[in-house]
């Protein structure tokens, strides 16, 4: 299991994000300069992690975007759903219809729901302050 590179690169961003906390605000610009992402996949998930309620933004003189709240508060679980929707390890553990043929007589799905919910709980885990101290 690997997360997607939209995903990878949220993270990358929000850690860089937060290296600024209480500095004044970033733009997508310095944030993919600073991370090496490409400036439009900068803007498209500065987007979807202000629209998630992650990074609050502001336009005009002094604009940009910052955290919304603490690093210490915010979770790799909460950036990767930011970006990539509910954590899933397959189909059948997302709510609603699906389409898989096994579904009706799988032994399985009623499991998946456990694995799932360890792999979250590992996620949410890990906050975006961790991220950011330097490794031993």
């Amino acid at each position: 299991m690997r997360l997607s590179s939209f995903a990878d690169y949220a993270v990358v961003l929000m850690s860089a994000a937060a290296r600024h906390c209480g500095a004044a605000r970033m733009n997508a610009t310095t944030l993919a300069a600073e991370t090496g992402i490409p400036l439009p996949t900068a803007q498209k998930l500065v987007s979807r992690l202000s629209a998630a309620g992650l990074l609050e933004s502001s336009r005009g003189t002094g604009g940009g975007v910052r955290l919304s709240r603490p690093p210490a508060t915010i979770t790799l679980a909460d950036v990767v759903e930011a970006v990539e929707g509910p954590i899933a390890m397959t189909a059948c553990s997302e709510q609603g219809a699906h389409d898989c043929l096994l579904e009706q007589d799988c032994r399985v799905r009623p499991h998946m729901n456990m694995a799932n919910n360890a792999i979250r709980k590992a996620l949410a885990g890990v906050t975006i302050a961790s991220l950011t101290r330097e490794m031993a």
